[in-house]
């Protein structure tokens, strides 16, 4: 494996799926992890609530499907006669 391909899919935290890896995501463990990193920022904002400027902390439920491009229209390929 590259090691662009092993950074990117292992270690990078991407925030489109809620700074989980890919790897970590396709392994399913994303649930248990934003569970508990829900936790952890609940009890530092009920220790430290100064800190906090809103009335929720981050938001770490999972997210549904994603896409690389979702905004981009797909245009389908017309075959030449």
């Amino acid at each position: 494996m590259l090691k662009f391909e092993q950074f990117y899919n292992h270690e990078h935290r991407h925030s489109g799926i809620r700074y989980v890896t890919p790897s970590e995501r396709h392994g399913l463990k994303d649930v248990a992890l934003l569970g508990q990193r829900k936790v952890v920022y609940e009890l530092a904002k009920s220790k430290y609530p100064e800190r906090w400027s809103g009335r929720q902390t981050r938001n770490w439920t999972p997210v549904g499907a994603v896409s690389l491009n979702p905004d981009r229209e797909i245009v389908p390929v017309q075959a030449v006669a």
